[in-house]
């Protein structure tokens, strides 16, 4: 990997870009990208591995979220750009450090779309019947929205999320707060029936519900200030998604007591406490909210992206219309979209689970932070409150990349790829980064 040399001090904070998303809005876009599916199954798989004890690893991690969304947000807003973590790291290390980041981020959405629409799918059936017709077809219709709202630009992108997330964290608090009255004390014990060795395998299994932090990075060109709405609607986003997370964790360990563990639909259980037989369709409700706001949030950013890899070379020229601020991506966001639909058909064809996915998009965005938050010491001035919140940040991202062990291998294979074609087109490659850098 090609090492270049870097200013220490970087560009004063970016002034108004010319996009048009509000605090509002980047807040509802992080509540999207970050809360996402992991609320509805994860707290049941947490307590399974740890049991009450589990509670530990939710905080750590929430309290772990802080430096590492707080780095990307520094970036964003002194270098507001469509490539997000990839400009990042291109000028930190070069156009290769950049080309393969941009590589895994890209790679990690067509991965991730599909497991997240059917497990959408998977919780509509649960609730309403009808088996795979409306497994698959719920998974269809998640794609077909998504891929409309983001074709007409992140405009209508940025406002269907605002009122999603509404939506959402009404549903959420409205579960947690009905079932809490029945929450007993008496189910903290024992309180680590598997040892506490068992907190560090409930803390694996819940980084995914902490991706995400990167996404809007790559657009933060198109908030109309970014160096002050970028970090304000991170702030507030790491209030609302880890008392959520936290509210809806402590919810199923007290309400649920040794039964946590054994549900695979921990909502759905809670909402049966409150309000009886309806929760179920209740339950779907709020696993299809929460999957269309993963979905919308995470192709709007890699659309973006796409077309700034198109610009710098790292993908094929004919992607680069839409990186610009206000333009909208539409070429890369129907590559992706045609991606996704790929893994899509390989899953409901071959009947192969969603866990394989997961995992691969667990990597790859392990593997993003990890280049990110060491490009983020690089970038920003040293020794200042910033600075030191990155060096946080790379040890909160060493303990991932432990957690995450063999799986990272996608991600080796993305990036060796993404060597491949640099290789084969260096003129432009180079020659864009350098003008750009």
């Amino acid at each position: 990997m090609t090492v270049t040399q870097t200013q220490t001090r970087p560009a004063v904070a970016a002034p108004a870009t010319g996009g048009h998303l509000s605090t509002a809005q980047g807040v509802a876009l992080y509540v999207g990208a970050v809360l996402g599916t992991g609320v509805i199954a994860l707290p049941a798989l947490a307590a399974r591995a740890a049991g009450p004890a589990s509670l530990i690893a939710w905080v750590a991690l929430v309290v772990a979220s802080i430096p590492l969304a707080a780095t990307f947000a520094a970036l964003g807003a002194r270098h507001p750009d469509s490539g997000g973590v990839s400009t990042y790291a291109r000028r930190a290390y070069g156009p290769r450090a950049g080309a393969i980041v941009g590589w895994w981020f890209y790679a990690a959405v067509p991965a991730g779309a599909p497991a997240a629409a059917l497990f959408a799918g998977g919780s509509l059936e649960a609730a309403f019947g009808g088996g795979e017709a409306t497994v698959y077809g719920t998974g269809l219709a998640l794609f077909a929205v998504v891929g409309i709202t983001n074709y007409f630009g992140v405009r209508i992108s940025g406002r269907m999320q605002l009122i999603l997330a509404g939506v959402l964290v009404t549903l959420l608090l409205v579960t947690a707060l009905a079932a809490l009255p029945q929450a007993d004390l008496g189910n903290l014990r024992p309180f680590a029936p598997h040892g506490w060795l068992a907190v560090g395998s409930a803390a694996a299994l819940l980084i995914w519900s902490f991706a995400g932090w990167e996404a809007v990075t790559h657009l933060a060109a198109e908030f109309r200030t970014p160096a002050r709405s970028l970090p304000r609607a991170t702030a507030a986003a790491i209030i609302v998604v880890g008392g959520l997370y936290l509210l809806i964790a402590g919810a199923v360990i007290l309400v649920l007591g040794s039964s946590a563990g054994a549900t695979d639909a921990p909502l759905a259980e809670l909402l049966g406490r409150a309000f009886g037989a309806p929760a179920k369709a209740a339950a779907a409700i709020v696993a299809l909210l929460l999957t269309l706001g993963v979905m919308n949030t995470y192709h709007a950013g890699a659309a973006k992206l796409g077309a700034a890899l198109g610009r710098d070379g790292a993908l094929p020229a004919w992607l680069a219309r839409g990186s610009q601020a206000g333009e909208v991506p539409r070429r890369s966001l129907l590559l992706t979209m045609a991606l996704g639909l790929t893994g899509f058909a390989i899953v409901a064809l071959t009947g192969v689970g969603t866990e394989s996915l997961v995992l691969a998009t667990t990597g790859c965005f392990v593997a993003v932070y990890a280049l990110g938050t060491l490009a983020a010491t690089r970038l920003l001035p040293r020794r200042t409150p910033g600075w030191w919140t990155a060096v946080a940040a790379v040890v909160t991202v060493v303990a991932m990349l432990v957690a995450t062990g063999p799986y990272l291998l996608w991600p080796l294979l993305v990036g060796g790829a993404a060597l491949l074609y640099l290789r084969r087109r260096p003129a432009q490659s180079s020659g864009s980064t350098n003008s750009r850098a």
